[in-house]
């Protein structure tokens, strides 16, 4: 669906008719636990899918499940109150292009919710829509428990925020595990580190069958294999692909050629490869996501935009050297930043193991340094090697998957399994 269909609320007006066939089916009454879940992006709706297949495994009795969700939620069960791709937006930018349209849905979420008067209600990420639903739900629907499934990012900055939460969460599901230290140090809601959902594939992705994509690509071995993740936002694309490109041709004039391998996604492959066709270096983009992992573990270091990937490539063992630039006025709210580092693997282990660079020494200098040092140095390299083995021993629960630990505390807020 375009983005720009959601610049006028009228565009795809709300079915007030199936709204209320909604309604009526939440508010029906039986045996049923009935768990209203609420999701806002698709990453949202992954972890939902599995919480509520869990929640099935571990509850005898009968469960109903409704609320707002996507194709892996509606798969399990969940009858969305309207499609997830009309609230999945990212940026205040896009918030700010359709806040009519989010607002609207926001009251309509509430106003269901109230009328459906469920056992417990989990909240899942995208704080900008779910939070305001959970703070006016804690107002009308005191009684009903409300779990919060991931984060919001108050380890990074507008801290305050945490003990805000506590006023309408009950409990926070963490998906990294100083998380919980966290909250208690802010005055937070309580919360448990349910594990992260990359601990689950830590495993597979470790034995992984690299020799189909090195043939398929027809990589020479004799040079080293880089991978190369600018972001996965056209705003991140646009700040970091011309550094990064520089500092590779700084690295091949020093070290010689290395592979260029660049997994990313379809809406920004066009982005990636208008920036890279002048290269000097063969670049492979790729585009399956068991390509993306196969890549990491072919490469002997990665040059990557700060975010989750920093994690996926802690999961397959890739040292990293990590950029971080943001646009002139989120720079110069950065004293609202309280963090020692923006890199997560570096704060699931408490230091900082992996080099990372933001704003004015986000150069291509520096990149390259950085990368020459994982490739030449041996004791650098394998002290990053142990860093990431470490961040994945925390990544990983002592028993189950997260979510069924999520599952877990979930069914602790309705009378147990």
């Amino acid at each position: 669906m375009r983005q720009d269909s959601f610049l006028l609320v009228s565009i795809h007006p709300i079915n007030e008719a199936q709204v209320q066939i909604w309604e009526q089916t939440m508010s029906e009454t039986g045996l049923e636990t009935h768990i209203v879940l609420i999701a806002g992006e698709h990453s949202g709706d992954n972890l939902g899918g599995g919480l509520m297949a869990s929640l099935r495994q571990l509850h005898a009795a009968p469960l109903r499940f409704s609320g707002v969700g996507g194709a892996l939620m509606e798969r399990e069960g969940l009858n969305s109150l309207f499609p997830l791709d009309e609230i999945a937006v990212m940026g205040p930018v896009a918030i700010l292009k359709r806040l009519p349209q989010l607002v609207r849905r926001v009251y309509q979420t509430v106003d269901a919710c109230v009328a459906a008067n469920p056992d417990v209600i989990v909240i899942i990420d995208s704080p900008e829509f779910t939070h305001p639903i959970a703070k006016r739900l804690k107002k009308r629907l005191p009684g009903v428990p409300i779990l919060n499934y991931v984060s919001p990012s108050v380890w990074a900055w507008r801290s305050g925020r945490a003990r805000k939460m506590a006023r309408y969460i009950d409990h926070v599901l963490a998906l990294l595990p100083f998380e919980p230290e966290v909250h208690a140090g802010l005055g937070g809601p309580k919360c448990s580190y349910v594990g992260h959902p990359l601990a689950e594939k830590i495993e597979s992705i470790g034995a992984i069958d690299t020799a189909p994509l090195r043939s398929r690509l027809n990589l020479d071995m004799t040079q080293p294999t880089l991978a190369i993740l600018p972001g996965s936002r056209p705003s991140e694309i646009s700040r970091l692909i011309d550094i990064f490109g520089a500092a590779l041709q700084r690295l091949s004039k020093r070290h010689g050629p290395v592979n260029i391998l660049i997994p990313t996604l379809s809406h920004v492959r066009h982005l990636i490869e208008a920036a890279t066709g002048d290269w000097p270096m063969k670049v492979h983009i790729l585009m399956d996501e068991e390509d993306k992992f196969a890549a990491f573990r072919l490469s002997e270091a990665a040059l990557a935009a700060s975010g989750t990937v920093t994690l996926e490539l802690a999961a397959a063992g890739t040292p990293m050297v990590v950029a971080y630039r943001v646009d002139p006025l989120a720079a110069r709210l950065a004293w609202l930043v309280k963090v020692p580092s923006f890199v997560l693997p570096n704060l699931v282990i408490g230091r900082n193991a992996v080099p990372e660079f933001m704003q004015d020494e986000c150069t291509a200098e520096n990149l390259s340094s950085s990368l020459f040092d994982l490739l030449t140095d041996d004791a650098v390299r394998q002290d990053q090697l142990a860093a990431l083995r470490e961040v994945q021993k925390k990544l990983v629960l002592d028993h189950g998957t997260p979510s069924r630990r999520a599952a877990e505390i979930v069914l602790e807020y309705i009378g147990g399994q």
